[in-house]
């Protein structure tokens, strides 16, 4: 029997007599799928060795950072001694995902076991909220844990587009999901109000689409402007550092490009992307805009190709976002140029128009072997009053392989969607949208969201990806705000992603909440 065998049982055996009130007294967050707690605990030194395989220097390395941070503890990094602490990759290792771990705590030692790094990372993540003071020590408990997450996808979606706030925001929230387990950064970079990312070939984008002469007060529902110029941007060799901060801690940045509806900063900057032509300035108020881009238009496609060559080059991510929501057809429907179009290719209508144009989209990034997403709004289904039922039928088909991250209309339409094959991801506003207060989503109600929706058939339950969590800008120019609207509230969503509905109970979450408000206190997130 080897080492690692020889532990868990003598671990198993100190669990016998324990019960499920000591479990709860250890609850994180998430909660882990299965835990049993012992009657003894091992207590830290303030020096600490950790024994790891090479290929986990990332993980030690942040361990160290970690423990020193958290809890003052120096952690003595080694591959050759064995230490207190030993990070293991078990090719043979067995679980649901490959972010599943196990964590074993004796009263001697601290065993994190995983397939993979991430799941290694996690088993960290679980660690650090176990650790506890222990009179003048610092303790963990005894414990057996083996734990992995339901769903795969685990988003939290940063708007910089309306509201930017610049890299050293994102590595504090990168930091935070990573806590969480979350594992996707939805950022969205360009929308009406704002272009945030530098694109070479195309520097107005930047020069004139990154800024704004006001900003609307209140959102879009606002009656006044502040007069004051707001912008900014990420150069790409800013993005690359972003990427590779996230990439450290096991999450995936998905950005999104909106096309072809909410592109006003990029037509403030070339006119001609636009359906009319006409120059504009970048909206200073919020909501949905009227100007949207020629997609008929070849010298429009290539300008998006090009956008898509320097995206591919800085985003290793295999999924693009391209946005697609809120596109208004008055414009579409007023140009003779593209009824013309329509007609010659047997386009039905401007909702046909706009799957023509994002398979298109879709055809292009396949050819460099990358995955398109979009809002539900790109599968061709009316869910907005401005647009007519006429104009918002389509008998176009969406492209096969585009995840669709479903934010509004009627629920049924997810069952129709993954009905017709496609991977989906639940954004439901209702539920999901940080920047609706605390009165229309209180914490209890966020952490009630289910991916899965009530009665979807159970062939159809893995097509649910996952969830998000939308901190939409409009109304958070102040950090301040911000984190009032994301903080606890992503405690919750990050629950909903990772542990089995039959583990998650409301008022045990609420216990170890108490303890993350106080971490987030701390760092200025709370008050």
């Amino acid at each position: 029997m080897n080492e690692h065998k020889i532990l868990i049982l003598l671990a198993l055996l100190s669990f016998m007599c324990s019960g499920v009130v000591m479990a709860e007294t250890h609850r994180i967050i998430p909660a882990v799928q299965e835990m049993q707690v012992g009657r003894g605990a091992l207590l830290l030194n303030s020096s600490v060795t950790v024994s790891y395989v090479a290929e986990l220097e990332n993980e030690a390395t942040l361990l160290a950072k970690y423990l020193d941070e958290d809890f003052n503890i120096h952690l003595e990094k080694s591959v050759d001694i064995e230490g207190v602490i030993d990070l293991c990759i078990d090719t043979d290792f067995q679980s649901n995902s490959k972010e599943g771990y196990e964590l074993v705590v004796s009263d001697e030692k601290v065993k994190i076991t995983s397939s993979t790094a991430v799941g290694v990372f996690y088993g960290i993540q679980t660690l650090r909220q176990l650790i506890v003071k222990d009179k003048e020590r610092w303790s963990i408990p005894e414990v057996y844990i083996k734990d992995y997450p339901v769903f795969s996808w685990r988003a939290f979606m940063l708007d910089e587009a309306r509201a930017f706030k610049g890299k050293e925001v994102v590595f504090l929230l990168l930091d935070e999901m990573a806590r969480l387990k979350m594992n996707v950064f939805h950022w969205h970079l360009t929308d009406d109000q704002g272009w945030r990312i530098e694109i070479k070939k195309y520097p107005r984008l930047t020069e004139i689409g990154a800024w704004r002469d006001s900003t609307q007060i209140g959102g879009y529902r606002g009656a006044t402007y502040d007069g004051k110029r707001h912008g900014g941007f990420y150069t790409q060799e800013e993005i690359k550092e972003v990427v590779a901060y996230a990439a450290e801690r096991h999450i995936m940045i998905v950005p999104e490009f909106e096309m072809p509806g909410h592109e006003s900063a990029a037509i403030a900057a070339y006119p001609w992307l636009g359906t009319t032509g006409r120059q504009i300035d970048v909206p200073c108020r919020f909501g949905v805009q009227y100007e949207v881009m020629d997609v008929t238009s070849s010298r429009v496609q290539g300008f998006i190709e090009d956008v898509l060559d320097e995206v591919i080059t800085i985003f290793p991510s295999p999924v693009i976002h391209i946005g697609g929501d809120e596109v208004k057809f008055d414009q579409w429907n007023a140009s003779t140029s593209i009824q013309e179009y329509m007609t010659r290719q047997g386009i039905e209508t401007p909702a046909d128009l706009q799957i023509v144009f994002t398979n298109r989209i879709s055809h292009l990034l396949q050819q460099k072997e990358r995955r398109m997403m979009g809002w539900n709004d790109i599968t061709g289904n009316k869910i907005h009053e401005y647009n007519t039922e006429a104009d918002a039928t389509a008998k176009e088909k969406l492209a096969d392989g585009t995840i669709v991250q479903f934010w509004k209309g009627d629920l049924d339409l997810i069952e129709k969607t993954a009905s017709q094959g496609y991977d989906i991801v639940n954004s439901y506003h209702y539920k999901t949208y940080l920047d609706y207060d605390y009165q229309k989503i209180p914490l209890e109600k966020a952490y009630e969201f289910d991916p899965v929706p009530e009665g979807l058939p159970k062939d159809l339950k893995k097509k649910i990806l996952g969830l998000g969590c939308q901190m939409w800008g409009e109304e958070i120019m102040d950090n301040d705000k911000m984190y009032y609207q994301i903080f606890p509230r992503i405690a919750a969503y990050a629950e909903c992603g990772w542990t089995l509905p039959g583990r998650k109970d409301y008022f045990s979450f609420l216990k170890p909440l108490k303890k993350l408000k106080m971490v987030w206190k701390t760092q200025g997130l709370m008050k």
